[in-house]
């Protein structure tokens, strides 16, 4: 096979797995009140149909992308999708709710695995010269698919039932999994050995975090069932931490937090994931809740917003070849802050669609510019050898951010609103989307602070080189190096 053809089978395959891991994200909670009917579910039911997944796939995401490195980076994404697979057709034949939850962690243990192993894989693929089209075009993919999970989970809901929102992912898996085993090339990483003392660490850890999340709302932030995770959770990640420090061949090389441009990406894709999956969440339910749209209605006036990216990522990826990740980065989560901010300015319960398409454009660009050169920044930063590595800490940081998100700005919204009627719905949703506006324009309020000191105009440190640019390929370590050398993401 040509490397052209090659590198055109793994764009496909990567590209139509990370779609199908990524829409599972969202695709239930347009079905929820149809899955309370037919399963006789509790609120708290419902509740895990999401967070089995969510919880799930956060958690395991750098166990995941530890395995592709030791495994082979092929052997585990086959492995990924069929686990993926069978955790679909068990969620679409579930006969309790009991059933649903246990399969939907099913598909995040397979979705885990999948996740951070397509974006090393397609990354291996592809020169350097075509590497920041092809991961603008892979982070619209995901980002698209996280974005209109409500829209197609309506309309299954409405055409079909909402069993088919998990069938439709059985016959692309088994499609798949036999085009991935003959396409695709293996790969591993240079570390040879398991890090079986990391995982274990990270593993707990992030779960006691993530239970504690997503338990909040319902149990109270200062009980000791949420409480008491959420901190144990953070001893065993700080214990984790100073592991990864002494261990011979660890998981996470902690060096990678020592540049400026990693850390501050995964910065960045913490408090997008945030006001991104918060703000969707409340929006979803804004169209449904007081404007008295179908599942279907309110996904589709959420387009505005949610489709950019298949448009704006792929022009994002190629610009970001030109002049770097850092304005990209910038630019779009100031837009993405801005639009939410503008949504949370008009905001009544009888506000025109017209008047929220601006600011849902707005937002949808924002989002679009940040999905592209993310993951070209995160992988320019490492060695090709440490991509895995680098993909599953970016990956699980924007998860745990998307959990964060939702758990506090529902959190806002109880404290202030309710469902008792649509104005206190909306007295809720408003300072509930200024806290998702507030933690995205972080970002691009630190930059701006930054650029006032004339010192640091002219500061550059070769550890924050950005993403992947043909004329600059760092030699010396292997790094598939992005943007001009010295130029920095502060």
């Amino acid at each position: 096979m040509s490397t052209k053809a090659l590198t055109i089978w793994t764009f496909v395959v990567t590209s139509v797995a990370v779609f199908m891991v990524s829409l599972d994200n969202l695709v239930v909670t347009t079905a929820l009140p149809v899955i309370k009917h037919d399963l006789g579910a509790s609120l708290q039911g419902l509740e895990w149909t999401v967070n089995a997944y969510t919880l799930t796939f956060a958690v395991l995401l750098l166990t995941g992308a530890a395995l592709g490195d030791r495994f082979g980076r092929k052997r585990m994404f086959l492995a990924g999708l069929a686990l993926f697979t069978l955790g679909s057709a068990a969620a679409a034949l579930a006969p309790s709710i009991d059933w649903l939850v246990a399969a939907r962690a099913l598909q995040g243990v397979g979705g885990a695995i999948v996740m951070p192993l397509t974006l090393t894989i397609l990354s291996g693929a592809v020169s350097p010269a075509r590497r920041g089209l092809a991961l603008g075009v892979w982070g619209g993919v995901a980002g698209l698919a996280i974005a209109i999970g409500p829209v197609v989970g309506g309309a299954i809901v409405e055409g079909v039932s909402w069993q088919w929102i998990f069938w439709l992912n059985v016959p692309i898996g088994v499609v798949l999994l036999p085009i991935a085993w003959r396409r695709l090339t293996e790969s591993k990483g240079t570390s040879r050995s398991l890090d079986l003392p990391g995982l274990g660490l990270v593993s707990v850890g992030l779960f006691g975090i993530v239970w504690g999340l997503v338990r909040g709302n319902a149990h109270g932030w200062t009980s000791l069932g949420v409480a008491g995770p959420i901190a144990a959770g953070i001893v065993l990640v700080g214990a984790f931490v100073l592991w990864e420090l002494r261990a011979r061949e660890p998981m996470v090389p902690m060096q990678f937090f020592r540049k400026r441009a990693f850390s501050a990406a995964n910065v960045t894709s913490l408090l997008m994931s945030f006001g991104m999956f918060g703000a969707i969440f409340l929006l979803a339910q804004f169209f449904q809740v007081v404007q008295g749209y179908s599942p279907l209605q309110a996904g589709l006036r959420t387009l505005p917003w949610t489709a950019m990216p298949i448009f704006i990522a792929p022009i994002a990826g190629i610009m970001s070849d030109r002049i770097g990740a850092r304005p990209l980065l910038v630019a779009g989560m100031a837009l993405m802050g801005a639009g939410l901010a503008w949504i949370a300015v008009i905001s009544t319960p009888t506000v025109a669609y017209g008047r929220l398409v601006p600011a849902f454009v707005m937002a949808g660009v924002g989002m679009s510019l940040y999905f592209a050169p993310v993951a070209n920044l995160v992988l320019g930063t490492v060695r090709r050898s440490e991509e895995g590595k680098a993909s599953g800490v970016n990956n699980t940081v924007r998860e745990v951010g998307g959990v964060f998100g939702v758990a506090v700005l529902a959190s806002v919204f109880s404290a202030a609103g309710s469902y008792v009627s649509s104005q206190a719905f909306v007295n809720g949703m408003v300072p509930a989307i200024w806290v998702g506006a507030a933690a995205v324009a972080l970002r691009p309020a630190w930059r701006a602070s930054r650029r006032r000191r004339p010192e640091a105009a002219s500061t550059t440190s070769p550890a924050g080189m950005v993403s992947a640019r043909s004329s600059s390929t760092n030699a010396t370590d292997g790094c598939a190096a992005g943007g001009p050398v010295g130029r920095t993401l502060d």
